[in-house]
């Protein structure tokens, strides 16, 4: 089970949807909840600025500022859990872009799960790339949240996404702790035996849960490979889950990420919670 979650709260986006989703699931997991919030102060100062007299009255004013987002998006977590039994810790830190990622990235290495925003890719704010940098950098789970989610976190109908891959192996391990609390387990598929290995089919892996044990079912699905990220969620749709997990691809360099089509198509329309694994 999930000991220890960390949750980054978005300064730029909005709030609740990691709030409501790390508090609930914490309390289910009984875990303790460190929360992280932090401002963005701009990475670029003008060089005019740079040479003027009043360039250290710029940066404070900068870092103020971006400190004050923080703790505003910090209240919201702090004023909900703390209606809670819950163990907690708040931080709120401002940082350039940069130096947010690696400071990040290095918290989530000693976390069991890390809780983030969806990325809006419509929009240019930093929340998005902290967001995606810590799924290649954290070296363990995270778990996406939808900004249209509302309400509590209750993880009993779960899909995995599997083709036999070493990524989709790394997330199926990370969700172990709570697919042995699911009511319910659907194997996703793309019906193209020749993809997936025979060791590593998804009967194999029916196999492979029984003896946690969990039961579990399979859903092949006919899909080219523009088509698997809407043909994934008809069938988180058609089989009512609550939770879909699935590997992380792509690769990231600092300050660049690059992210595989179908994380990008999932994580740009994500309708349900969903933890990824790099």
């Amino acid at each position: 089970m999930f000991r220890n979650m960390l949750v980054l709260i978005p300064s730029e986006r909005p709030v609740r949807p990691v709030v409501d989703g790390s508090i609930s699931l914490a309390d289910a997991c009984s875990a303790h909840i460190a929360a992280l919030a932090i401002g963005y102060e701009p990475a670029n100062i003008p060089i005019a600025a740079v040479v003027s007299p009043a360039t250290p009255t710029i940066f404070e004013e900068e870092r103020l500022r971006a400190m004050e987002r923080a703790e505003t998006a910090i209240n919201v977590f702090e004023n909900e859990v703390g209606k809670t039994g819950l163990a907690y810790t708040c931080r709120t830190m401002s940082a350039i872009p940069a130096e947010a990622v690696a400071f990040a990235s290095a918290a989530a290495r000693l976390h069991d799960l890390t809780i983030v925003s969806q990325p809006d890719f419509e929009r240019s704010t930093f929340d998005n790339d902290l967001s995606t940098e810590i799924l290649f950098q954290s070296g363990g789970p995270v778990l996406f949240m939808p900004h249209t989610f509302r309400g509590p976190l209750s993880p009993r109908r779960i899909g995995i996404c599997w083709d036999g891959s070493r990524l989709a192996s790394r997330a199926l391990r990370d969700a172990m702790p709570l697919l042995k609390n699911a009511e319910a387990i659907t194997i996703a598929t793309i019906d193209d035996s020749e993809t997936i290995p025979d060791e590593a089919s998804p009967e194999r892996l029916v196999q492979h849960l029984a003896r946690a044990p969990l039961s579990a079912k399979i859903v092949k699905v006919c899909a080219q490979h523009s088509e698997i990220q809407p043909a994934l969620l008809s069938v988180a749709a058609d089989q009512r889950l609550d939770l879909l997990v699935m590997g992380g691809y792509g690769h990231s360099r600092f300050q660049e990420r690059f992210l595989g089509g179908v994380t990008r198509e999932m994580l740009q329309s994500m309708p349900l919670p969903t933890p990824m694994s790099h």
